[in-house]
C-alpha cells in the first residue's frame, strides 16, 4: 500500500509565508504568528535535488535539511528555523553534497545484538522494521521501539500492541541516547546522565492513541503489518513514523447483525493508521500528526495521559490536559539501583478533535476523540523534576502549559 506522507499533506504546516521559485531558488520569508522570532519552516520540493543552501541577504547560512518523507529516496521538503520577517533565500542543487551542521536532535532504531551484554552498547542500528500480524519483535528490538530526543527531552515509542509512548528524563541539556541508549550505566548515572523516568505498563502513558469501544481503550491488536521508520535524523529536527497497516478497531463477532433500519459505522472493517512524531530542535513538545486510510471520521479513538501515582491534575476544559506526580519509574522487580521519579506531563489536542474528556481512572486521564478527514493531530510534552533548567513544582507546570498551548498549532 502507498505510503502516505503526513507532513507533506500539510506543507508549509501553521506558517504565514510568501514564497517565489525560480530555477534552483526559492525565495522566501517567514512570519510568525505570535512573538517568536525564530519560525520552523518546512518547504516542499520537487524530486531530484541532492542538496540545499539557506542563506539570508547579509550572506548568513541558515542551518537546514533535507527530509524525504514518503521513502521514495529523494528529498521532498527543506526544513530550517527562519528569522520571522526576514527573506531567505533556498540554493537547490543536483550535484553538490548537503552541507553537515552541528546536530542538536537524534533518533535511534536498534536491534538487540544477543552478543553484547551492555545495554548502552548495542551496535545493531536500523532505519525501518515491518512485521506481519502476530509477530511482536518487542523483546528483539532495543528499548523496545524507536527513541528520539533533542537536548532537553527523550521519547520512546514502544514496537507491539500498545505502541505506548514513554519519556526519559534529563538532568543537564545535551543529546545522550547515542552512550546512553535508554539505559545509562552505573557510571553514567554517576556522571549526571539522565534515565526512564516513567513507569506505563498498560497505560496511554504520554498520548498513546488507542481504541475506543464506548467504555474502555483498545490494543492494536489486530494489524495486518504494524511498522516503525526514522524518517528524519536531524540535525534540526527528528521524525519518526508508526504505521499500522489493517487495522481491525473493534473485531466483529459471530452475532453481529446488520441493522439496515438505523445503520452504524462498520468498526469491524479494517483502517490503515499512520502517525509522524515530530520533534524539533528547541522544544519540549512531540507533535503528533496522524493520517488514516479507510473511514475513521465516523468512529472515536482515546488518548490521554498516564494518572501518575498521587498526581494532581489541570485542565482548562479546552483540550489541555496535565499532572505532576511522583512514582517509580520501573516495576518493582526492577526497582534496585532506581529512585522514585516525580514528572509532569502534558497534552493538548485541539477541541475540533476532542468529543469528551472523560474523569481521571486508577490508569488514566483519558479524552475521547474523532478524526476530521481522516486526519489527528495533537502535542504532548513533558518535564523531569530532575531537570536543572526545569520546573520544580505543579503550579510552575500548569502555568507553563498554559502560555504553551498559545504556540503549538
Amino acid at each position: 500500500m502507498k505510503r502516505i506522507s503526513i507532513i507533506a499533506a500539510i506543507c508549509l504546516f501553521a506558517l504565514a509565508m510568501s514564497a517565489q521559485k525560480r530555477g534552483n531558488k526559492i525565495t522566501i520569508t517567514p512570519k510568525a504568528i505570535g512573538t517568536e522570532t525564530k519560525v520552523a519552516t518546512e518547504v516542499g520540493i520537487k524530486s531530484g535535488w541532492r542538496s540545499a543552501r539557506v542563506t539570508t541577504p547579509d550572506g548568513h547560512t541558515v542551518p537546514c535539511q533535507l527530509d524525504d518523507l514518503n521513502g521514495d529516496g529523494s528529498p521532498d521538503v527543506v526544513f530550517f528555523f527562519g528569522e520571522a520577517g526576514k527573506r531567505h533565500v533556498i540554493t537547490l542543487s543536483k550535484d553538490l553534497p548537503q552541507e553537515t551542521y552541528e546536530p542538536q536532535v537524534y533518533a535511534e532504531l536498534m536491534l538487540t545484538n544477543k552478543k553484547i551484554k551492555e545495554e548502552n552498547k548495542q551496535d545493531l542500528y536500523i532505519s525501518q522494521l515491518t512485521v506481519d500480524n502476530g509477530t511482536n519483535p518487542y523483546w528483539m528490538l532495543h528499548h523496545h521501539g524507536a527513541a528520539f530526543e533533542n537536548e532537553q527531552v527523550a521519547y520512546r515509542i514502544y514496537f507491539d500492541h500498545r505502541q505506548t509512548v514513554d519519556i526519559y528524563g534529563k538532568y543537564r541539556k545535551g543529546l545522550e541516547l547515542r552512550q546512553t541508549q535508554f539505559y545509562p550505566d552505573a557510571e553514567q548515572k554517576a556522571n549526571g546522565f539522565g534515565d526512564d523516568v516513567l513507569w506505563v505498563g498498560q497505560t496511554l502513558g504520554l498520548g498513546t492513541l488507542r481504541g475506543w469501544d464506548g467504555s474502555k481503550p483498545l490494543m492494536l491488536t489486530d494489524v495486518e503489518h504494524r511498522s516503525q521508520r526514522i524518517v528524519a535524523r536531524g540535525p534540526l529536527r527528528t521524525i519518526v513514523e508508526v504505521k499500522d497497516e489493517g487495522w481491525t478497531v473493534v473485531p466483529k463477532s459471530g452475532n453481529d447483525t446488520p441493522d439496515t433500519h438505523h445503520p452504524t459505522p462498520n468498526t469491524s472493517t479494517p483502517i490503515t493508521m499512520t502517525a509522524l512524531y515530530t520533534l524539533n530542535a528547541g522544544d519540549r513538545h512531540c507533535t503528533v500528526d496522524i493520517r488514516f486510510e479507510g473511514d475513521a471520521d465516523s468512529r472515536e479513538f482515546v488518548t490521554g495521559l498516564i494518572n501518575v501515582k498521587n498526581s494532581t491534575e489541570h485542565s482548562d476544559g479546552k483540550g489541555l490536559r496535565a499532572c505532576w506526580g511522583t512514582d517509580w519509574p520501573v516495576s518493582a522487580k526492577d526497582s534496585v539501583g532506581h529512585k522514585r521519579e516525580t514528572v509532569g506531563l502534558g497534552i493538548y489536542i485541539p477541541e475540533e478533535y476532542v468529543v469528551s474528556q472523560l474523569p481521571a481512572n486508577k490508569d488514566n486521564y483519558p479524552i475521547v476523540v474523532r478524526p476530521r478527514h481522516n486526519h489527528l493531530r495533537y502535542f504532548i510534552t513533558f518535564c523531569s523534576a530532575n531537570e536543572s533548567w526545569g520546573f520544580k513544582s505543579d503550579d510552575e507546570w500548569y502555568r507553563y502549559l498554559e502560555e504553551w498551548k498559545k504556540t503549538v498549532r
